[in-house]
């Protein structure tokens, strides 16, 4: 085996998410990233100008920018965040069929070098690309997780904290379900400063608020008008691999694959996972209500279309 003194961490696609993701992980001092993307010298750029703040930031770790998969050799963990980004009016079922191509091609590359790496998926739709790429890797459940929950969950925090004026590090939640417009809230569990939210704020109040979180990536595209959102998924992903290579161990919402959990099989969906060391260790279930167990079935269900529809568009060797 050859010794490491530090870990490598892949990261798939140097367009503004994957290099957003690259400069947060590199503040971390998390280990060594190799940034990939096909166009020449993009990653190559990118990754340079985040070395130039390693003087300034007093980060350590080394970053490489490549066209050349290659390189990635001996990643442990591998972000996938190629692929084409929506446009406005666009929804992330347009995007099925191009992004199953590019995400099948990047998961089968990095292994092709890292046959031990841990996947987390970026790529929308996230949570049939999760289940693509443990299509396309042959890997337990435990090794391929999706960015999604994370994202939401901090849109969630961030409008509910606008909304009461309340510090956003002091509001937590859990968001269950399908990425974006299926995200189901968890709102008995939602707390700003350790109260419930249900006594501090009306109903109408925090219905506002998760409608915006569940649009918070469409409204971003339609005001940027030529790309998408990129800071927080950036930081989201951050904190999945902190806590993967970190060894925290945290309970993260996730895209994982259930197996029985929550009454479903063989589909990709947001669910609490606890992340540590061994990957998505655990998919921790937590009680819902009779409307939440109903909202979550119908995103859940409209995963499993999407999984159906690249099944039949020959997207799937399973």
């Amino acid at each position: 085996m050859t010794y490491k003194s530090r870990p490598r961490i892949t990261i798939v696609g140097a367009g503004n998410v994957g290099s957003t993701a690259a400069m947060r992980l590199a503040h971390r001092n998390l280990g060594d990233i190799v940034l990939v993307d096909v166009v020449t010298g993009l990653a190559r750029g990118k990754a340079l100008d985040i070395m130039e703040m390693a003087p300034v930031e007093g980060f350590d770790g080394h970053l490489l920018g490549t066209s050349d998969y290659a390189d990635t050799i001996g990643s442990d963990v591998a972000v996938i965040c190629a692929g084409a980004a929506r446009k406005p009016g666009m929804s992330r079922e347009d995007l099925l069929a191009i992004n199953a191509a590019i995400v099948r091609v990047a998961v089968e590359q990095v292994l092709r070098w890292s046959p031990e790496a841990f996947l987390i998926i970026v790529t929308n739709p996230v949570d049939a690309m999760t289940y693509l790429a443990m299509d396309a890797s042959g890997l337990p459940r435990e090794r391929v997780m999706g960015m999604a929950g994370v994202l939401d969950s901090a849109r969630l925090r961030a409008f509910i904290a606008m909304e009461l004026d309340f510090s956003p590090a002091d509001v937590h939640t859990m968001v269950l379900g399908g990425h974006g417009d299926e995200m189901v809230p968890i709102v008995g569990l939602t707390t700003a400063g350790g109260i419930p939210v249900r006594d501090l704020m009306p109903e109408e109040t925090i219905r506002r608020a998760v409608e915006r979180a569940r649009a918070g990536g469409g409204e971003i595209v339609n005001l940027l008008q030529s790309g998408s959102a990129f800071y927080a998924p950036g930081a989201a992903v951050a904190r999945m691999v902190d806590s993967l290579l970190g060894n925290k161990r945290r309970v993260l919402n996730v895209s994982g694959h259930l197996q029985g959990e929550y009454g479903h099989h063989d589909v990709c969906a947001g669910v609490p996972g606890l992340v540590g060391p061994r990957g998505l260790e655990k998919v921790v279930e937590i009680g819902l209500t009779a409307e939440e167990k109903a909202m979550f079935d119908g995103s859940v269900g409209r995963q499993r279309e999407l999984v159906e529809k690249m099944r039949e568009l020959g997207l799937l060797k399973g």
